[in-house]
């Protein structure tokens, strides 16, 4: 009997209310994710409908990974996939390791807080829509699921996916316990009966005839997978054919040839209990295999489960940008596909290795690694990364005859050392590492080589864009203000966002000026693009009107010079641009605009509309453009929101219905702390997601007298 605090009531009730959900929705798969500790990554904590070791290249997804059930909980929806085509053309990186016709829904499990998110999946022969009533089934499921975490929680049980993914059975009274009602299930499931398997892909009952036909007793396939206990079957396409079964809950079927020429064909017929497999002899013979090579290694084929983990990192490191985040994706996806506990990236850098990023290491350990000389003697690291030759230590005394210091200073107990090669360019070494002595069987370390190569190439990007990314930073603050003047009776805030995809930079630009003891001007502006061409204009904009403030000009003359400057230039790149004249004397803002979008006024009473300015044209078409000037009172109180068309262009919202809904979120923004409102600003108004454009907010409040 279990009590409140005993974990085994939680998991128990957990697993109930899961396992009721994929059953009352039909799923023929089900799945539970939780958040990490860290709230960086998805953990699979319980699963049901399939083996574990299935979900192995998704059993961690990164909460900002394009996958749906990372989408579930980042953005709190139900993310509904209908079918195969719909999978590859909105989440093409999950398509890659579900090849399947098949549909899938994620739902958020939140509650108090966001705890994951449910994954349900199911047959493509189902509707390709979902219907209220199972939407409203799946809602209250999670909510379920998320007061049972909540609880548990409460009782100081607080579950995470950081535990062992656990397996529970999906058909009501669990699978079949023994081959006789093994047998009666198959029997259920086919006409004949010939070879059962359960959802592990073991053989859970054979007739007399599969015998005959596979050439095999019962009691050396009983138990057995079959491409261990059938040496011929033993290829990933076989393999992949009963994953294929197993996921899609559709029949399968293959032709394979028993040795040393008897064809045989396989019909595999999947439920939620196992698989019913019907073996018959090939009424075609295929053509004939080319002969084998005269060669006495035996060359074992990489399991599928490993081919699998090999495309989905594949596919992962494709989308990755930064170093930090190929360091991320290896310790995410090969460090559980190896059972690793160690591990250490490193780019090779004017003749030494530079650790770059690591896992399971001390970081006095890292210091003392860091920096190695590529010819050392230390480690392999520099041996392997010289030859382009992977070597592999199974425990400490192996390791110690060729690198006598290396075992004392990590403490780990197996190696691998994998260099990193493009073109036959050194770029780093990745080392797995473990905590006990390890083999390191030949189809292992086939996958781990070919796994280097993928993450040599990623890496070797990902530090050119770094690069890049620090140039155009670097390039962006030096245009941009480094710090807005102290005036007084005004208190000011600024943020600059670049577009997401890009180099970082734009054309989006802002500056506060100060004139004399009473008065100040603020400007904003909007360069086309966001590029280092658009950057350059955006600095010469800048620094135009700067120095025609600076001798007292008046708005509308300052921008009719600067449009002027920019039409003898003709950049080919339009220029919007919002000037404002602070009197604190006289107690006015003279306003001027050109093409850009009006500044919203909030008042002392919270009353909030935007400026009704007349805009003149944007920068750089006509030289003889007028620049009407608006004013408006410098009362106590008054705030100024100045802001570029990236906060508010959305497809398919009128410009001005955004600009209003701008206003309201202004009004309801606690003025206390202007850097906390840009950032209420930027998460009510500003875009989810990618950013299509650059953003540039300023905010000016007029202290009371």
């Amino acid at each position: 009997m279990t009590s409140a605090g005993d974990p085994a009531a939680y998991d128990g009730e957990l697993d109930a209310v899961f396992a009721e959900t994929a059953r009352r929705t039909g799923a023929s798969i089900g799945a539970l994710y939780l958040l990490a500790p860290d709230e960086r990554s998805l953990w699979l904590n319980v699963l049901c409908g399939a083996p574990a070791d299935f979900a192995a290249p998704w059993a961690r997804v990164p909460v900002t990974a394009p996958a749906p059930v990372a989408v579930a909980v980042r953005e709190e929806r139900l993310v509904w996939v209908g079918s195969q085509e719909e999978m590859a053309r909105s989440y093409p990186r999950t398509a890659v390791v579900l090849p399947y016709p098949l549909a899938l829904a994620a739902a958020p499990v939140t509650g108090t807080r966001r705890w994951g998110a449910l994954l349900l999946m199911w047959p493509a022969t189902r509707p390709p829509y979902m219907t209220g009533r199972e939407r409203g089934h799946i809602t209250s499921s999670c909510r379920r699921l998320a007061r049972l975490l909540e609880e548990a929680a409460e009782h100081g049980r607080p579950l995470s996916g950081v535990e062992r993914t656990r397996v529970v059975p999906l058909a009501l009274g669990g699978g079949s316990g023994s081959p006789a009602m093994a047998a009666a299930d198959f029997a259920e499931r086919l006409p004949g009966g010939s070879c059962a398997l359960d959802l592990e892909g073991r053989v859970t009952y054979v007739s007399s005839g599969a015998c005959d036909l596979l050439d095999c007793e019962a009691g050396r396939l009983l138990g057995t997978v079959p491409w261990q206990s059938l040496r011929w079957l033993d290829d990933p396409t076989y393999e992949d054919r009963y994953r294929a079964a197993v996921l899609s809950r559709e029949p399968v079927s293959f032709t394979a040839c028993r040795p040393p020429d008897h064809w045989l064909e396989f019909h595999l017929y999947p439920d939620a209990s196992g698989i019913s497999i019907r073996i018959v002899p090939s009424g075609a013979e295929p053509p004939p295999s080319p002969a084998p090579s005269h060669t006495t290694r035996t060359v074992t084929p990489a399991r599928a489960g490993r081919l699998y983990q090999l495309t989905h990192l594949a596919a992962g490191l494709t989308e990755v940008v930064g170093v930090q985040d190929v360091v991320a994706l290896v310790a995410e996806q090969i460090m559980p596909a190896f059972d690793a506990r160690g591990l250490v990236v490193s780019t090779a850098e004017a003749g030494r290795l530079r650790i770059t990023g690591y896992r399971g290491y001390d970081p006095r350990t890292i210091e003392r690694l860091d920096g190695l000389p590529l010819d050392t003697d230390f480690t392999p690291a520099g041996r392997a990364l010289s030859s382009g030759i992977p070597a592999f230590f199974s425990d400490p005394e192996e390791m110690r005859r060729m690198y006598p210091e290396a075992p004392q200073v990590s403490g780990k107990q197996a190696w691998a050392f994998l260099p990193l090669i493009v073109s036959g360019r050194p770029v780093g070494c990745c080392i797995l590492s473990y905590d006990r002595p390890r083999a390191f069987p030949a189809e292992e370390r086939a996958v781990m080589t070919s796994l280097a190569g993928l993450i040599a190439q990623a890496l070797d990007r990902a530090r050119l864009y770094d690069t890049k990314h620090e140039l155009a930073h670097g390039l962006q603050q030096a245009l941009l203000p480094r710090a807005l003047p102290e005036i007084a009776g005004l208190r000011v805030a600024a943020r600059y966002l670049p577009a997401t995809r890009g180099m970082d930079i734009g054309g989006d630009f802002y500056d506060l000026i100060r004139l004399g003891d009473t008065a100040a001007a603020a400007v904003i502006g909007d360069v086309q693009g966001h590029n280092v061409a658009a950057a350059a204009l955006m600095g010469q904009v800048r620094t135009g009107i700067y120095a025609h403030a600076s001798l007292g000009t008046p708005p509308d003359r300052i921008l009719a010079r600067t449009n002027r400057l920019l039409a003898e230039l003709a950049p080919d790149l339009f220029t919007s641009c919002l000037y404002a004249h602070l009197d604190f004397a006289r107690r006015r803002v003279t306003l001027a605009g050109a093409g850009h979008p009006p500044p919203l006024l909030r008042l002392a009473d919270r009353d909030t509309r935007p400026a009704p300015i007349t805009p003149g044209p944007l920068l750089g078409i006509d030289p003889e453009a007028v620049f009407p000037l608006t004013e408006i009172p410098l009362t106590p109180g008054l705030m100024l929101a100045f802001y570029t068309d990236g906060l508010i262009e959305t497809p398919g919202v009128d410009l001005d219905d955004a600009i209003t809904d701008l206003a309201r979120h202004l009004a309801r923004a606690d003025e206390r702390d202007l850097d906390l409102l840009i950032d209420y600003l930027l998460t009510k108004a500003g875009p989810h997601g990618q950013r299509a454009d650059d953003i540039a907010l300023l905010v000016l409040h007029h202290d009371a007298d």
